[in-house]
């Protein structure tokens, strides 16, 4: 599952491709124009944007050049009509991570996705950092500070379930058969508790946490 945005004017491509992505899994928004791509490519946290190149108010090769010149490292996916090899090789140099040719099949536009997340997933597999705490896979560590936190296993596999679906509500259920396991028999008291104590080591402030967010009648969101 992953975080996609989707730059397409043409509402015909833009909204069955959402709902396709959207009934694997994923969770997906759409802009319509270059301008509103730009703001929203760069203040939010997507796992990948697929980028139309022929857009209003500002094109996508203009977009991926901002982003980039603002430091946003997220996987870029050109959607272009442009079949001309200069283009297609400015677009590359320009920071994008691939491109597909419209019109393109379903079936190839999600292959090219799968690569390019398969790229990017390692180095966010390995190290998680948000602000001052970092959580190290590799080494099963917590950080914060730069001082080790005394993280137990349950603790730090609750953590990495919250982290890899960051952003997104998890009810109590899916916490449980994600960091306990399913078939366990676990109470939502029991859970509650153990983000408590969590909250106790990555928050900077516990009573009013930033990162494990309540969502009243819900469950829980990470927001990292």
């Amino acid at each position: 599952m992953a975080r996609i945005l989707i730059v397409e004017d043409e509402s015909d491509i833009a909204q069955p491709l959402a709902e396709d992505l959207g009934l694997e899994g994923h969770q997906v928004e759409i802009a319509a124009d270059g301008e509103s791509a730009f703001q929203r490519g760069r203040d939010a946290k997507w796992d990948l944007i697929l980028l139309d190149v022929m857009l209003p108010r500002k094109d996508g090769f203009e977009v991926c050049r901002q982003l980039r010149h603002a430091g946003v490292r997220t996987p870029i996916i050109l959607l272009t009509a442009r079949t001309q090899e200069a283009e297609k090789v400015m677009g590359l140099d320009l920071g994008a991570d691939d491109y597909v040719t419209k019109p393109f099949s379903p079936r190839e536009l999600r292959a090219r996705m799968r690569a390019v997340l398969r790229r990017f997933e390692p180095d966010a597999a390995r190290i998680y950092r948000s602000d001052d705490f970092e959580v190290d896979f590799d080494r099963g560590e917590v950080r914060r500070g730069g001082k080790l936190v005394d993280a137990t296993p349950l603790e730090f596999k609750l953590l990495s379930v919250f982290i890899r679906h960051r952003g997104r509500v998890l009810s109590r259920q899916q916490l449980i058969d994600e960091a306990w396991g399913q078939d366990t028999f676990v109470t939502d008291r029991v859970v509650d508790t153990h983000i408590v104590h969590l909250r106790k080591k990555i928050e900077p402030n516990p009573s009013t946490p930033r990162y494990v967010l309540n969502v009243r009648g819900m469950g829980y969101r990470f927001d990292g």
